[in-house]
């Protein structure tokens, strides 16, 4: 009986290791191959921008969401590079950071994640203090994608005095945001938070 009970308690505890395993190789595995070769620059990036323990694996995730890891990515809209940024937001960012013209280059990849990972820390700087780093990060991820004035007038049509991001999130479309645009907005830092985030969190930090 006890080399029955032993033999069944070794079993689980391989298919455990086992589906553990399973399942470490599959989160690398989504990883695309096209995003290898930026880790170390968006690594260093991040931590430079934002001080060690950055929460590398969101903006890893933001990349993967916004340009699929390719530099040379063009949006239906205009949108350019691995950070996706329009000709004008890059215009405005590059005459904030005091950068020339020339030096302005979505498709690079250097200006790309420089100006992804600052651009977020621009954002991140102006939501809500009282947030949690969670909730901070998913208010500049909508900022991100469709404006903090957006956000901030939504806030402020939201009935309450602090809102919560949740309540802020109900008011979607309830100031000068058209409500058909509230789908792809609110998505946008689901996707990057709770559905691409964990897939690098071997590449550092999450929130």
């Amino acid at each position: 009986m006890r080399s029955r009970h032993i033999r069944a308690a070794i079993l689980v505890g391989v298919a455990v290791v086992s589906a553990a395993l399973s399942y470490c190789h599959s989160a690398q595995a989504q990883v695309p191959a096209a995003a290898q070769p930026h880790r170390t620059l968006l690594v260093r990036t991040a931590n430079s921008i934002w001080g060690l323990g950055a929460p590398v694996a969101v903006f890893a995730a933001q990349v993967h969401q916004e340009s699929a890891w390719k530099p040379e990515a063009v949006s239906r809209v205009g949108a350019r590079g691995l950070g996706q940024f329009m000709p004008a937001t890059a215009s405005w960012w590059c005459e904030l950071n005091k950068l020339s013209p020339a030096d302005c280059q979505p498709h690079n990849t250097t200006w790309a994640l420089r100006a992804l990972v600052g651009y977020d820390k621009y954002l991140y700087d102006r939501t809500p203090t009282h947030y949690g780093a969670y909730d901070r990060m998913w208010v500049a991820l909508r900022g991100y994608n469709g404006g903090l004035g957006h956000w901030q007038r939504e806030a402020a049509v939201s009935g309450a005095a602090q809102p919560t991001r949740q309540q802020v999130d109900a008011a979607c479309g309830k100031a000068r945001r058209a409500a058909v645009h509230c789908r792809e907005n609110l998505g946008y830092p689901q996707r990057i938070l709770v559905d691409l985030q964990p897939r690098y969190l071997s590449w550092g930090p999450g929130l």
